[in-house]
């Protein structure tokens, strides 16, 4: 019989509770004399904050209390720092300014939290919001990333001498040397512009002191329960266990939810305690995009060196990064960024300073990607347009450049955004882009189909694109695996779920080792109070880091039922063999016991017991790696443009993905088929608009374009394993893969299909309209040569 289920396309166990409304959701949490929150929020993205009148709306019918920044007294202070600087890398320039629970004195971003109301409905609350006056004082607002740096630039933070947040530079070889030795220079000015994470569920959270027990409980839709645990904690002024965080089903987490303590965090379980009674705030969709962290602005200017035969012989890319108002993530997508700019290619000499700057705009952390896009990007416009100045097939040059199998571990000597050298583990990277091109059907397309639609008149282009992601950094995730009475596992871990299918890729894991059915495994996730330690749901790292925990527990568990089952069933452990819930010697099928009658005999009521012995069939256990596992895909795509409205039309999407040992193929093309869907919205549809006094101009739905259904096309899924040796799964990461090279595909697929018209994309996103201007621009540029 086949026990192995690490690797089968299980349906997710999960699915039934979403589908038929029994998951628990924040919003689904309903408390007696529970109240609800609504925030007043700065029309300004800058100005001084001169009087804030609250005394009508605390006078408002229904109002339980209305709480300013002055309300909060001694409570009254910054979110803690997440992400420290690197101790790793000289002459960091870091100024940390962490967002605030109220504003007091100043205002540093439209949409900023001013004041809360506090009401028997959220209704009230929200006509008493309109009734608090401010007076405030506009100021010249900072947008422009290089004007932000200019001497005469305005002050976000006025304590600083200028709006530079941070700036970190890291070498590798010596790229001046190999600048000196090239044949071909190709020089290039990136632009990459904000979108939004746009989660189905918005934030929310309801917090609930009990003053008898002294206890706080908290629902949160947080990608890092524990965290806010510890961190609430220290706020408040309680210790740990008095404070237990829940992360139910979330909706979508996208890295907007692993940012931790927003203001509507610190306010809402401060004002719990203060009114001894529950609160709820729920984020409507206007507040999402005012107030919810955002990502992507980048402005890159770029060099690369090449031999005349194609080798990349140095890159230099020196960048802006928009952390907006405050920089509580510290530097993880600048140094992602970085750490991804060279991709899976062998380059032996890079350069690379970014600056962070301050603006008046909403605070900017990881968002699926998470920096990978961004770095993906620069390298791969830069492999076609030198390409293009080298006059070899882009196909051809991208494989002479990549990393050969048996270079690796191939040591990129920087560091990424763990502070870890930036080592790529395992890999055949050649291979994988082989299988994508057999699949889209290369060769095939260009010296048949595409000319036969050309002289169709159709605009049809095609694009091949490798990509690196990092994946599974630390520190750590931990797991409890325990087999009950009733013969059933149950199995615990510190890390929320967002929709990644944890529920049934760990059962796999612990279904495989102990021989049950995978529906026998129960999962816990994301519950302070079932799982004291861990980091979060991030980085792609919960198959890898979580997983591995899960896995080393699960074995420790089979290790003591095949202790146990030998003295019960008197037959030595490498006879015994678990399968269908029993342990039973396996030349002697008849001769067996249960895993709930082990679990029983595990745990007696009455009787002596051996010195040492551990009582239960359970084992906990913790992984942390050394460094990160890499993933490697190729996507390809051929697109078709409507030369009239550009509107496009994705004939053909094709995805191979090597991210090691796959656990569950159905969820890793779930995962893709997602990450496909957002990175088409940042290639072409998902820009945020502001005017020059940093007001959003397409905050809803009805103006802000998600890509639907009617533009997603049919993804063919490929996969290649190379399994990970960092931990005993082989796993790599693969929950941002499909987000990250679907902007310099877009873009190579859009130059190959307007072959006339001498089109080159440097930015991201575009729009139809956008694509038109360029357009016409290549145009107007081609007139005057």
């Amino acid at each position: 019989m086949d026990r192995k289920l690490i690797g089968k396309r299980v349906v997710r166990n999960e699915d039934p509770r979403l589908l038929t409304g029994h998951a628990q959701f924040v919003d689904d949490v309903h408390l007696p004399g529970m109240l609800h929150a609504a925030f007043l929020r700065s029309e300004y993205a800058h100005a001084r904050l001169l009087k804030v009148d609250v005394s009508k709306a605390r006078q408002h019918p229904g109002v339980v209390a209305v709480f300013t920044a002055e309300d909060m007294g001694k409570d009254w202070f910054p979110g803690p720092p997440l992400v420290s600087p690197p101790p790793t890398v000289k002459d960091v320039v870091f100024h940390s300014r962490r967002q605030v629970p109220l504003a007091k004195d100043k205002i540093r971003h439209a949409g900023e939290a001013i004041a809360v109301v506090i009401a028997e409905s959220r209704y009230i609350a929200e006509d008493a919001v309109e009734e608090i006056e401010v007076e405030y004082e506009p100021l010249p607002v900072v947008l422009d990333l290089e004007q932000a740096l200019q001497p005469d630039s305005p002050l976000v933070h006025d304590d600083l001498e200028s709006n530079l947040a941070a700036r970190l530079s890291q070498k590798k070889g010596d790229y001046e040397a190999a600048r000196r030795q090239a044949d071909v220079i190709v020089k290039r000015r990136i632009v990459i512009e904000r979108g939004a994470a746009a989660a189905m569920e918005n934030r929310g959270i309801v917090a609930h002191w009990d003053a008898q027990s002294e206890h706080l409980t908290i629902w949160d839709t947080t990608q890092a329960p524990i965290p806010i645990r510890n961190g609430t904690a220290a706020r408040l002024g309680l210790s740990e266990h008095q404070v237990r965080v829940i992360a139910p089903f979330i909706g979508g987490g996208f890295g907007p939810k692993i940012m931790m303590f927003y203001p509507e965090e610190m306010v809402i379980p401060w004002a719990a305690k203060q009114l001894n009674r529950p609160v709820k705030w729920i984020e409507d969709r206007r507040e999402n995009f005012y107030a919810t962290t955002q990502e992507r602005g980048q402005i890159h200017d770029v060099e690369m060196a090449l031999s005349r035969d194609g080798r990349v012989l140095g890159l230099k890319d020196d960048f802006l990064h928009d952390t907006g108002a405050y920089d509580p993530y510290g530097l993880t997508i600048p140094l992602n960024t970085q750490s991804h700019n060279m991709g899976g290619y062998d380059i032996r000499n890079y350069s690379s300073e970014f600056k962070v700057v301050f603006t008046n705009r909403i605070i900017a952390t990881p968002v699926r990607g998470a920096g990978r896009p961004h770095g993906i990007f620069v390298i791969e416009r830069m492999m076609d347009a030198a390409a293009r100045e080298l006059g070899m097939d882009p196909i051809e040059l991208r494989k002479r450049n990549l990393i050969p199998p048996d270079a690796f571990p191939y040591e990129h000597q920087i560091i990424d955004q763990a502070f870890a050298p930036l080592i790529l583990d395992s890999g055949n990277y050649k291979a994988v882009v082989d299988k994508a091109l057999e699949i889209i059907g290369y060769e095939k397309f260009i010296k048949e189909e595409q000319p036969r639609l050309r002289r169709e008149g159709k605009y049809v282009g095609i694009g091949v694109v490798p990509f690196i992601e990092t994946t599974g950094v630390g520190p750590y995730e931990g797991a409890r695996v325990t087999v009950e009475a009733s013969g059933k596992v149950n199995v615990t871990t510190g890390i929320g779920t967002q929709g990644q299918g944890h529920f049934t890729s760990f059962a796999q894991i612990v279904a495989e080792q102990l021989g049950v059915k995978v529906s026998d495994v129960r999962i816990v996730t994301g519950d302070t109070s079932e799982f004291h330690w861990g980091t979060g749901t991030f980085a792609s790292r919960g198959a890898v880091v979580a997983g591995s925990a899960v896995h080393a527990a699960a074995k420790s568990v089979r290790q003591k039922v095949l202790k146990l089952a030998s003295k019960v069933l008197e037959a030595p452990e490498e006879e015994l063999e678990l399968e269908d819930g029993a342990v039973r010697v396996a030349d002697i099928p008849q001769k067996s016991i249960s895993l709930g009658e082990l679990a029983v005999l595990a745990n007696p009521l009455r009787g002596a017991v051996e010195p040492g012995t551990e009582p239960g069939l359970e084992s906990t256990s913790y992984y942390g790696p050394q460094y990160g596992a890499t993933a490697f895909g190729t996507h390809a795509m051929i697109l078709e443009v409507d030369p009239q409205t550009m509107m496009i039309k994705i004939r053909r999407y094709v995805v191979a993905e090597d991210c090691g040992t796959v656990l569950n193929p159905l969820i890793l093309e779930g995962q893709i088929h997602g990450g496909v869907s957002m990175g088409l919205g940042n290639a072409y549809y998902e820009k945020l608009h502001v005017d020059e006094n940093g007001q959003l101009l397409n905050a809803s739905f009805a103006d802000y374009l998600l890509v639907s259904s009617t533009e997603m096309p049919r993804i063919e899924v490929a996969h290649l394993e190379t399994p990970s040796p960092l931990n005993e799964l082989g796993a790599k990461g693969v929950g941002e893969a499909g987000a990250i090279p679907v902007p310099a595909l877009f873009a190579q697929a859009l130059e190959n299909a307007f072959y006339d018209r001498k089109l080159e994309v440097l930015e991201m996103p575009l729009s139809p309209n956008r694509l038109f201007e360029l357009l016409r621009e290549a145009q107007e540029n081609e007139k005057s040569v």
